[in-house]
């Protein structure tokens, strides 16, 4: 079975949880795109984690984790996420998790070049594309321009230092003589290398090659994405997207088998709309409204720790993600957040200049988009113990009955609470 996990909406939907619970019945666990831009929050028997690169398949002892060719990977960054979940416990060898031959390395220069340019941004068009400053947008552009560095470049180091004076000697073009700032010693990028990067040759291997083989034994692989339908490089809310392609369908391709179709597609969104970053965000609460919602759902990004905007369940927003994703069931979470609410309001359409619509705008239209509600009756009290559909109060379950509704796909888990345990399956 081949299951991909997606996001719906602007990304932290709570993908992390339920890969996490999930692949308590996976063989392999798949990143498949992305880098260390965005984070998945997993709590377990062996505490809180925030990972921003790992896939969260990890605290399996019997699941095999890949990070595959789609991936940019900052070895640094790798290096302090491995050290902070093997102190509480975990055990992360070259056997559990294997990083595609394949993969782009993020290297410090990437880095700066993304701060430099949402800086300019910053001060000549005050409309910064909301960047978190890790390097992924010009990684993906080296990759594009076929002057990055693979994997597979670190065991020929004579090569390798060959690649990064020219890749350097091009990069400085920009960096010194564009942004004035000053430029990049390729010695210093072969002594960052040597120290974060070689390290990481045991855990370097064809990914494509285990996948394949595990997928013809009939083991069950899940593709875990990053960030959500809506921050796709194609189908998002462009520019203020990703750099990579976080829907379902590239899951095999970013993962190292490109001829193998999914069986299935779950998609995740939360029961009420966050948007960390940029970029329109038609139904965004504002003052006290959204301070209570954001603090009833410690609403901060996982990778950066940025305020997320908060705002109702948007279901203009949802539908457009599902067919993106291709869903076949979805897996809605958060709901016991909501139950301070006496009523709760959901984006039922968009209205543009008079017009009003059901249908997904892009560009402009999206931007003067305002929102039309319906407000549904809160239940006003702890749901965190349900664990089938009629422990809800009653509702409660006309909620998630009326959003699969008018999402037009079945939901199939819902999430009651942070930790494992808490959810329901709907039979």
């Amino acid at each position: 079975m081949l299951t991909a996990i997606t996001g719906i909406n602007w990304g932290d939907e709570g993908k992390g949880r339920m890969v996490d619970l999930l692949s308590e019945n996976a063989d392999i666990v798949a990143r498949y795109q992305g880098g260390n831009n965005a984070g998945h929050t997993v709590i377990n028997e062996y505490g809180e984690f925030k990972l921003n690169l790992i896939p969260s398949g990890i605290f399996r002892k019997n699941v095999i984790n890949v990070m595959g060719n789609g991936m940019v990977i900052d070895l640094a960054h790798l290096t302090k996420e491995i050290r902070n979940i093997t102190e509480k416990g975990v055990s992360i060898t070259p056997e559990n998790l294997k990083i595609s031959d394949k993969a782009t390395i993020v290297l410090p220069y990437h880095v700066e070049l993304d701060i430099l340019e949402e800086t300019r941004l910053t001060e000549v068009t005050g409309k910064p594309y909301g960047s978190t400053r890790r390097g992924i947008a010009p990684v993906y552009s080296d990759k594009y321009m076929k002057k990055t560095i693979r994997m597979s470049d670190l065991f020929f180091e004579d090569d390798l230092r060959e690649k990064v004076e020219n890749i350097v000697a091009y990069k400085n073009l920009l960096i010194n003589k564009g942004y004035g700032a000053d430029p990049v010693d390729p010695n210093e990028i072969m002594d960052w290398l040597r120290t974060y990067a070689y390290p990481f040759k045991p855990f370097v291997c064809d990914c494509g090659e285990i996948l394949q083989k595990a997928h013809e034994q009939g083991k069950n692989i899940i593709f875990e994405a990053q960030l959500g339908a809506l921050r796709d490089i194609d189908f998002g809310i462009y520019p203020y997207t990703s750099s990579s392609s976080s829907i379902a369908a590239f899951a095999p391709i970013g993962s190292g088998i490109p001829g193998i179709k999914l069986d299935k597609s779950i998609g995740i969104m939360k029961a009420y709309s966050t948007c960390v970053g940029s970029g329109p965000f038609t139904v965004r609460m504002t003052g006290k409204e959204a301070d209570e919602l954001r603090k009833a759902g410690n609403e901060y990004g996982a990778a950066t720790g940025r305020p997320r905007e908060v705002g109702a369940f948007d279901v203009v927003a949802s539908k457009y993600g599902v067919f993106v994703q291709g869903a076949d069931e979805i897996a809605l979470t958060k709901l016991d957040v909501l139950s301070y609410m006496d009523k709760i309001p959901v984006c039922v359409a968009y209205d543009i200049d008079g017009e009003i619509t059901t249908r997904f705008p892009l560009g402009l239209r999206l931007d003067i988009a305002k929102p039309v509600y319906e407000y549904l009756d809160g239940w006003k009290c702890d749901i965190s113990s349900c664990r089938t559909l009629d422990d809800l109060p009653e509702n409660a379950r006309k909620y998630v009955e009326f959003i699969a509704e008018k999402v037009g796909c079945n939901i199939k888990y819902i999430s009651v609470g942070a930790k494992r345990e808490e959810y329901i399956e709907v039979k």
